[in-house]
């Protein structure tokens, strides 16, 4: 069964007198266990379909199902409960907070869970992207790619269903780009989760298995 899955999904927006669409009858589907990445020209929809995805923004017509369940017209609380229990999010500049240890950036999401034994979780998590000689250190005395695999390691956190990337190796050179993707298809497959990018990468297009193409807000096909 799909994890996420888009149906006829359009996306418009008003800007001043035009009706712009992002999106025009977007079908898409990932499934537990599968690396699916996203490709297109700047202005193509991507950003919008990882939102669309990411339950980050809703769609004006189509619908929206996470594991089997409709979620197109949540409210705004239960889409947040949504994300933080199934969904997680790496992103290209790795969002990690500089004061904080790496242990600290992975414990974050579960903050205000008292009842989550966050920290032998973090430790646990960061300890499987190999940084577990790096649990106290600050981002400032990582290097790229081990921020990226604390963001990594943060994102997993919850135990998500779904991890969205958007361009995980845009900032890392080919060599350090390499290890993390190895990592994200270890992370697949032992995790059996599903793995949702958006690249211009063509190294990350190598691991992957499927590649949707989007072009003017619609799959090619």
């Amino acid at each position: 069964m799909s994890v996420i899955e888009l149906v006829d999904v359009v996306k418009q927006y008003e800007n001043g007198q035009e009706l712009i669409t992002a999106l025009d009858d977007v079908v898409f589907e990932a499934a537990h266990g599968e690396m699916v990445t996203i490709i297109g020209p700047s202005g193509s929809g991507k950003s919008t379909l990882l939102n669309m995805i990411g339950l980050l923004d809703t769609p004006t017509g189509g619908s929206v199902r996470l594991n089997g369940r409709n979620v197109t017209d949540f409210s705004p609380d239960e889409l947040t409960e949504e994300r933080r229990s199934e969904i997680g999010f790496i992103f290209q500049d790795y969002h990690l907070l500089p004061m904080l240890t790496a242990t600290e950036n992975v414990e974050l999401p579960t903050m205000w869970e008292p009842e989550v034994d966050r920290h032998d979780r973090a430790v646990d998590l960061l300890k499987r992207v190999g940084l577990g000689n790096r649990l106290t250190h600050q981002p400032t005395q990582l290097s790229g790619g081990q921020r990226q695999r604390v963001a990594i390691a943060r994102a997993l956190i919850n135990e998500p269903d779904v991890l969205l990337a958007d361009e995980p190796t845009g900032n890392l050179d080919q060599d350090t780009g390499a290890t993390i993707l190895d990592e994200l298809t270890r992370l697949k497959e032992t995790e059996d989760i599903a793995i949702v990018a958006v690249t211009h990468d063509e190294q990350l297009v190598e691991y992957a298995d499927r590649v949707v193409e989007l072009v003017d807000g619609t799959i090619k096909t």
